[in-house]
């Protein structure tokens, strides 16, 4: 690059050297602007449509001493991505991709073609409003990694911190961001994953007397909160969508202590709750999805099938492609892909998965009560939503909702907004409720356990209200007749 420049400063003389700096100039000015590494820019997927966005993938050492990186996925905003925030998503599990899970399955810019071999556009991305930063996170998901064994024995703790380092290098590798808007957003298990981080750089901005993160609010879906009412709404769902008899969910409800449930199973509950639990279980059984039990069922033999002769026969319930986590995997597993996304760089001894099958992650921590943590988010003028899939039986709304009623009771946080229908393109969205000028509370109608896979566009709705500081649609316009 540099004999290039020089050779051309020689022929134009004086002339071309004083144009040679002029450009030498504006090229590092342009540098400075950006600001963003070359080497982790994806020129593109493979089977990738044509987009007018840039997507960046690659590594952050988080621990290099133990020889620990974690794997990120940032796609800009689809438009002025200069002036938009950046929303960094964790997916939960403990233990699942959010590059696998929020970036290709629910709310990036690319879903799996049903062959498994390409991308199809998602219409719905959430990149229409904001930029969107994913990581695989702890060490041990997906791409990222430790060379030291013990670091896969993990826990809340650990995984918060190495985020939060996390988040201060990668604004080393993309400094233009570090005033941006922040929004930090996930699902699940990250109802644990983002609170504890945010509550980590709310301490840093409190320590700092330099940089610090921008933080504008806290959106998590379907969260595990408080274990001991997120679990019994687990039956009461069952019970109330008439997937289990009134004797077996009045058995559950008398006869199970919840307050000593402990991931994953209720191993020092009474011999009688144990068989209620069984026998919920039993009923329901495996030919319903938990996570969206109005969705059909993937059948992995017939996928896995389909897969390998190249069919490209999508099994589509209710819109949805029920076997896009498949069409996922075998995509993640194609060499190309991953050297297109500059992924598995040390060449891992196992294929990616969604879901961690080796990491060791603490089962206490499920127990964490994690409202104290929404609380200080909430006292530093953090608005913080939580919005509901009202088909998911994993993490109900039926907890969630009462925690937050509990919540905004133990802060003295008045209903603001009284529990009402939220509207989005002449039908309900769901519903919602307000307390103090922080505090939202929201179902999505017809969503799962992943709101934006099932329902991409009311998913949407909801996001853009979120990072507009604006509330959900309370009004809309209904077709008249004749």
């Amino acid at each position: 690059m540099e004999k290039g420049w020089d050779r051309g400063a020689s022929v134009g003389g004086m002339g071309g050297r004083r144009y040679l700096g002029v450009a030498v100039a504006l090229m590092v000015a342009l540098v400075v602007v950006e600001g963003y590494p070359t080497e982790d820019l994806v020129a593109a997927l493979p089977g990738q449509p044509k987009v007018g966005f840039k997507q960046y993938a690659g590594y952050v050492d988080v621990d290099p001493g133990h020889g620990k990186s974690l794997f990120y996925y940032f796609v800009e905003a689809q438009h002025e991505a200069l002036h938009k925030p950046l929303t960094l998503w964790l997916n939960g599990g403990p233990g699942c991709s959010s590059i696998g899970g929020g970036a290709f399955t629910e709310l990036g810019p690319f879903y799996p073609t049903p062959d498994g071999r390409g991308l199809r556009t998602n219409s719905m991305s959430w990149n229409s409003v904001s930029n969107l930063l994913f990581v695989e996170s702890p060490a041990g998901v997906g791409w990222s990694y430790s060379n030291t064994t013990s670091d896969y024995n993990t826990g809340d703790a650990s995984t918060a911190f190495d985020m939060y380092l996390f988040m201060l290098k990668w604004y080393d590798k993309f400094p233009t961001y570090r005033s941006r808007q922040l929004f930090l957003s996930g699902e699940s298990y990250a109802g644990h994953y983002i609170p504890q981080l945010a509550d980590l750089l709310l301490d840093h901005n409190t320590r700092s007397t330099g940089f610090k993160f921008n933080i504008k609010g806290v959106a998590i879906g379907n969260p595990l909160l408080k274990l001991d009412r997120d679990i019994p709404a687990t039956y009461e769902f069952f019970w109330s969508h008439g997937m289990i008899s009134d004797e077996t969910g009045l058995a559950v409800m008398n006869d199970c202590d919840f307050q000593d449930y402990v991931l994953p199973s209720p191993h020092n509950e009474s011999h009688s709750c144990n068989l209620a639990i069984a026998e919920a279980d039993r009923v329901v059984g495996n030919y319903i999805n938990d996570y969206d039990v109005i969705l059909d069922v993937c059948y992995p033999s017939i996928a896995e099938q389909e897969l390998r002769l190249k069919k490209m026969a999508s099994k589509i319930s209710l819109g949805v492609d029920v076997c896009m986590d498949y069409e996922r995997d075998f995509y993640f597993n194609l060499p190309e892909v991953q050297k297109a996304l500059h992924a598995n760089s040390t060449s891992l001894p196992y294929s990616w998965s969604m879901c961690s099958d080796f990491l060791n992650y603490s089962d206490s921590d499920g127990k964490i009560n994690i409202l104290p943590i929404l609380r200080k988010i909430l006292q530093n003028g953090i608005p913080v939503w939580v919005y509901s899939g009202d088909q998911d039986s994993v993490v109900p709304l039926l907890g969630s909702r009462t925690l937050m009623r509990e919540l905004a009771r133990d802060m003295k946080m008045k209903i603001t907004v009284p529990y009402r229908a939220w509207f989005h393109k002449g039908q309900v969205g769901g519903w919602v409720t307000e307390y103090g000028n922080l505090l939202t509370f929201a179902t999505v109608r017809g969503a799962a356990h992943m709101v934006p896979y099932a329902q991409p566009s009311r998913a949407l709705q909801l996001f853009t209200s979120f990072v507009s500081g604006r509330r959900l649609p309370n009004t809309t316009h209904p077709l008249i007749n004749g």
